[in-house]
């Protein structure tokens, strides 16, 4: 069980993001829970273990926002030992020639811009902070790899964040700041949700598709976290073992 080390986590208020962080916090790690709406959080601190979680509303497309998030955390704990990039949105699904500027904007600087703020910001604590060094963990998507059909803003920064992953292991490895991503597939949230019902495929067809507990997400990223900055899981895949993604379909 970790002691004492501190993490932040964006997008904690639902879905995959409050899976890792009661994950991590469950075992022993202090969080700030950063997201847009306080309310979200607030219940996720209420179902953590007490004094484990700080609410941190933040959005992380806003430099400022950012940088205050990072300060309120380094002034209640010391330092930050992982940052989990979770916070993403996605844009209505209609063909690509009917979005409009704003639509595409929006996507990008909340899971582009977002993802290299928090990771700019993180590498100027961790830099810095004695023991130096920590953990960076990127949320991809399957959709780094794949797109489904009339999600063009979504594919493109999920693909772009592969990139800045990338950047990051390799420029952080002077600073002791191992960073790595994971790609998710069809994991239970309310997002997802939508799966169990039937979702367009490439084809055309409505198919439903398999979901998996988003809870071994959640396992999966404090392990990654737990690792000693001498060794880095890079990328990792976890998805619902028969959702149409290896293969054809």
């Amino acid at each position: 069980m970790s002691t004492n080390r501190i993490a932040i986590v964006t997008g904690a208020g639902t879905g995959i993001g409050r899976a890792v962080a009661l994950a991590l916090a469950r075992h022993g790690w202090r969080v700030a829970l950063a997201g847009r709406r306080r309310e979200p959080l607030q219940a996720v601190a209420a179902e953590a273990p007490s004094g484990t979680t700080r609410v941190q509303p933040a959005d992380v497309a806003d430099p400022d926002a950012v940088k205050r998030l990072f300060a309120a955390t380094v002034d209640a704990w010391g330092r930050v030992d992982f940052l989990f990039n979770n916070a993403g949105v996605g844009a209505p699904a209609v063909p690509l020639e009917e979005l409009t500027v704003e639509q595409w904007r929006q996507v990008v600087d909340v899971n582009l811009t977002g993802v290299f703020l928090c990771m700019q910001e993180a590498f100027r604590v961790m830099k810095a902070q004695h023991p130096r060094g920590g953990r960076i963990v990127n949320n991809g998507s399957i959709s780094a790899h794949a797109p489904r059909p009339d999600t063009a803003p979504y594919t493109a920064t999920k693909h772009a964040v592969t990139g800045l992953t990338r950047s990051g292991s390799l420029d952080g490895r002077k600073y002791d700041i191992a960073v790595g991503q994971i790609d998710i597939g069809n994991a239970s949230t309310e997002m997802a949700a939508r799966m169990a019902t039937g979702i367009r495929q490439a084809n055309g067809e409505i198919a439903i598709e398999p979901l998996m507990d988003v809870d071994h997400v959640g396992d999966a990223v404090r392990h990654m976290a737990e690792l000693p900055l001498a060794s880095n899981v890079q990328f990792m895949t976890l998805m619902a073992t028969k959702m149409p993604f290896i293969g054809r379909g």
